[in-house]
């Protein structure tokens, strides 16, 4: 017999993220599932260690993995050909990181991105049209690679308080996702955030540096950090000393 999995009604509150099927359920992680996806219930469920992500024609699936793939953004790992990238983009003139001024572009762009071993894509207009809500709340934010007033790359997160989650990247150039992901970084670093979430462990995030946490340790962070002073989303060109120091740019 499968195991129970909770149905959400729109005034439902979320079960325990530890109530989540574990590894010999048929989908470990797996949280809930209903119907309703908005503003209100993303911030419930980031709140909660808790992200939405299912096909198309499935009801809204609601997971919590254990462990959690989280990357410090102290140890991020600059590898030697992103450290040369991030050198002359810092430098070059039209090149410039912003955040928030494209928010929803930055996910129909990672909509559109094909990835390995997925079909298709869960980021339906639904999902934008939620997370845009919960963009004009304040709480979800992009992360944009600009050259030459073009959006080449970039990647939307959710903050709340200090607590960060990555979500999707996107790349129309060589290595814009990871700029964006390196911007990132060095705003957190900045402002003193000590995780951010990767949600699932993949082979590129890993060979970034992130590693996996077991899930008590990433709902014990979460706590600690939802209702700490939000971040102030905005990138400063100061803010790559955290990952190019200023001698390293005449290096």
């Amino acid at each position: 017999m499968p195991p129970h999995l909770h149905w959400l009604e729109p005034q439902d509150p979320f079960p325990s993220a530890t109530l989540a099927w574990g590894p010999e359920d048929p989908a470990p992680g797996l949280l809930a599932a209903g119907q309703h996806l908005d503003a209100e219930h993303l911030q419930r469920a980031y709140s909660e260690g808790i992200f939405p992500w299912f096909g198309p024609g499935q009801p809204v699936l609601w997971w919590s993995p254990d462990p959690r793939m989280v990357l410090r953004p102290q140890k991020f790992r600059l590898h030697r050909s992103l450290r040369r990238t991030l050198l002359k983009f810092r430098a070059q003139r039209g090149c410039e990181i912003r955040v928030d001024s494209a928010f929803e572009e930055v996910m129909r762009a990672c909509a559109n991105t094909a990835r390995p071993g997925q079909d298709g894509t869960w980021i339906v207009p639904g999902v934008i049209q939620a997370y845009a809500a919960f963009h004009a709340a304040g709480h979800a934010h992009s992360v944009e690679t600009w050259i030459d007033g073009r959006l080449v790359g970039g990647l939307y997160c959710v903050g709340i308080g200090r607590a960060v989650f990555g979500e999707s990247m996107f790349a129309h150039q060589t290595d814009a996702s990871k700029i964006a992901l390196a911007a990132l970084v060095c705003l957190c670093r900045q402002q003193g955030v000590t995780l951010i979430d990767c949600q699932q462990n993949t082979r590129h995030l890993a060979s970034l540096g992130a590693r996996e946490i077991a899930r008590d340790l990433f709902l014990q962070h979460v706590r600690q950090t939802r209702s700490q002073p939000p971040l102030r989303w905005q990138f400063d060109p100061v803010y790559w000393n955290a990952l190019l120091p200023p001698e390293a740019i005449a290096a």
